[in-house]
């Protein structure tokens, strides 16, 4: 898990994009409250709760600490966060985020698969912001 979150950072910062993006303060304050907003509306007793979709497996995790960068998409952004297992494993849960007038919502949760993300700064799509 940190060599992947090791990779993450390694590639934004020599990406050379982070000047070419910045976030007002206000902004990545009002994401924040969007991406905690949407996590404390799916908690059921304090938990987030995770679906394998190929065992059916489900399992509870707990919100920890969520990080600082916020990253762009073209007009959307991908905010980070870490949840904790039952068994006290931390599991990377990655907010897409779009504007919606003043405030932001969350349009797409990935849990555990940092993936599709690393894929999408690879090509490009996704940048660090300031």
């Amino acid at each position: 898990m940190f060599a992947r979150a090791l990779f993450l950072a390694s590639a934004l910062l020599f990406s050379g994009s982070a000047m070419a993006n910045p976030v007002e303060p206000a902004e990545k304050a009002a994401m924040q409250s969007a991406m905690f907003q949407h996590i404390d509306r799916q908690l059921v007793e304090g938990r987030y709760y995770d679906v394998n979709l190929k065992s059916g497996d489900v399992r509870p995790l707990v919100p920890q600490k969520n990080h600082p960068m916020v990253l762009r998409m073209g007009e959307h952004y991908v905010l980070c966060t870490d949840f904790k297992t039952a068994s006290g494993d931390s599991v990377n849960v990655d907010f897409y985020a779009s504007r919606r007038g003043k405030s932001f919502v969350i349009f797409r949760t990935e849990i555990d698969n940092r993936s599709p993300l690393e894929a999408l700064m690879k090509a490009g799509k996704v940048t660090m912001t300031e």
